[in-house]
């Protein structure tokens, strides 16, 4: 078989109808197989992918065991020499599974490529980075990364490039890699899992590409949505864990140091809050929340 599609869903039914009838609408060369594993979702996706979707593969959790443990269920599952990653709130457009996979049959040196991934406005959406460093996370938290906030805008769309990083929302990657530096790293329950993943991949060897040919459209967020106050810190938690992982206790503990100052700014200036713009002010309010419970939480980190 040529390619395992997995999507991993948590009450994203509708969403998660659209993601599966663009795959049908679009699909790929050759074999494939579609498998979706539900994360104790209680929308009914499950229900629904059983009575509309009888071809997919369905996986059913009790309860939600977290992106990389749900997607390493599915891998051991599937059988394709070729396995993609794909977020529920994706829409695959024309050709782009073909192309993922011609890339992967054409670059013998690539061990993942990602898609061209674009926002519901059709534009361009920020779909892969460089490699963290702690520079780049300071310069980030205090919002000095102008760069990287501009991301891919002066990016040739037209030309394949080699990059550090895919954001695991279409992530697809060559079974042999997966093998050679082992399945996702099950102690990220959200965030950062394909950050460590792709670090793995770099360091066994193998390249890392960015396919603009190939284009999916990615919502974003939608699960995460439904407890942001909980994944903000889920993902500064893992962020944590990868400094700790790769780099070393003191790695971490200088990003605690960060984390700990980018909380302090933000709570300084909360008095401020009062001067800006309603909805403006109201975002503010969330973010030094969010920073407050990120200060509360440190010295568990």
């Amino acid at each position: 078989m040529e390619l395992s599609i997995i999507v991993v869903s948590w009450n994203t039914k509708e969403l998660l109808a659209q993601c599966l009838a663009s795959i049908y609408r679009h699909p790929p060369r050759g074999s494939y197989e579609v498998i979706v594993v539900d994360n104790g979702s209680r929308d009914g996706s499950a229900e629904m992918v059983m009575q509309k979707f009888s071809q997919v593969i369905l996986i059913r959790n009790e309860d939600n065991r977290g992106f990389a443990q749900a997607n390493n269920q599915a891998i051991l599952a599937s059988r394709g020499n070729y396995i993609l990653l794909l977020n529920p709130d994706t829409e695959v457009r024309a050709k782009a599974l073909i192309r993922l996979t011609t890339f992967l049959d054409e670059h013998p040196e690539a061990g993942a490529v990602g898609a061209r991934l674009l926002n519901a406005d059709g534009s361009l959406q920020h779909s892969c980075s460089p490699a963290p460093t702690l520079f780049n996370e300071w310069l980030h938290l205090f919002h000095l990364d102008r760069e990287r906030r501009e991301g891919m805008s002066g990016w040739d769309v037209n030309t394949p490039r080699p990059v550090d990083t895919l954001l695991g929302a279409c992530l697809m990657v060559r079974r042999e890699a997966v093998k050679e530096v082992g399945l996702l790293d099950e102690s990220y329950f959200m965030y950062s899992e394909e950050v460590d993943f792709c670090y793995r991949l770099r360091r066994a060897g193998w390249h890392l590409y960015w396919a603009p040919q190939a284009e999916v459209v990615h919502y974003g967020g939608q699960s995460t949505r439904q407890i942001a106050g909980e994944m903000f810190l889920q993902l500064y938690q893992n962020k944590l864990l990868y400094f700790r992982k790769h780099y070393g206790q003191m790695s971490a503990w200088i990003y605690k140091f960060i984390l700990l100052s980018a909380s302090l700014t933000r709570l300084a200036l909360s008095p401020l809050a009062w001067l800006e713009k309603s909805p403006q002010r109201q975002q503010h309010r969330t973010l030094t929340g969010r920073y407050w419970r990120l200060l509360i939480s440190l010295p568990r980190l």
